[in-house]
């Protein structure tokens, strides 16, 4: 009896536990094949697609320093996709609180920020291969294309809508000529009328006067 006092407890703990087990080993799998049914949150990664088929490139092999120019080119890609979640994150917080956004989005979110972070450690590694000291910089550098992509993207910006104010603004200069050309034709109009019905005036004044004096 007493053996079976302390067996029973142990078998429905067991059995508890593994039930726990397989209801979290599913559940992970179905939210990780639904994560994986989800549109990416980014699009391609060309650039990464792009080292990686020259690294592996053999014949010919290609020159480290082009390897390290598009390991650069796919940190600059990662930089601006971190700094992108990174700004998201605390809105998108918000709204999930709300119920503004669904699960799926969310979901969606936080998958790209998992892959975001390995493929930062990765490049890390790749940047060690090439030098031991290169991952301290090698995101600065990405950093600073980052940043003069986007003075340059802003400064196009900037030049295209001035462009476009001032075409609306000499357009607006060009009718505002007409018309005060045309007001001006109107007075030039009333003031030939105004000076003709004066002088078809004066000989009958005239021919009055001469009628008088003859009397």
């Amino acid at each position: 009896m007493v053996k079976l006092s302390i067996i029973a407890p142990l078998v429905y703990i067991a059995v508890l536990v593994g039930t726990l087990a397989v209801f979290s080993s599913l559940y992970r799998k179905r939210k990780a094949n639904k994560a994986a049914s989800l549109e990416p949150w980014f699009g391609p990664h060309y650039s990464r697609d792009i080292y990686l088929t020259l690294l592996h490139q053999e014949n010919p092999k290609v020159p480290d320093s082009i390897l390290k120019a598009a390991l650069v080119r796919r940190a600059a890609e990662d930089i601006r996709r971190i700094v992108t979640i990174r700004q998201a994150k605390g809105s998108l917080q918000q709204l999930l609180q709300r119920g503004s956004i669904g699960d799926d989005l969310w979901t969606r979110f936080t998958v790209a920020e998992a892959e975001i972070e390995e493929e930062l450690k990765d490049v890390a590694l790749e940047a060690n291969g090439f030098s031991n000291e290169w991952a301290a910089s090698i995101f600065q550098s990405a950093h600073e294309i980052v940043q003069a992509t986007r003075i340059r993207e802003r400064a196009a910006e900037v030049a295209e809508q001035a462009a476009v104010e001032r075409a609306w603004w000499n357009g607006k200069r060009e009718r505002a000529s007409r018309e005060l050309l045309g007001e001006n034709s109107d007075e030039d109009g009333v003031l030939v009328e105004s000076s003709g019905s004066k002088g078809a005036a004066r000989p009958g004044t005239t021919a009055q006067r001469k009628g008088k004096s003859s009397t």
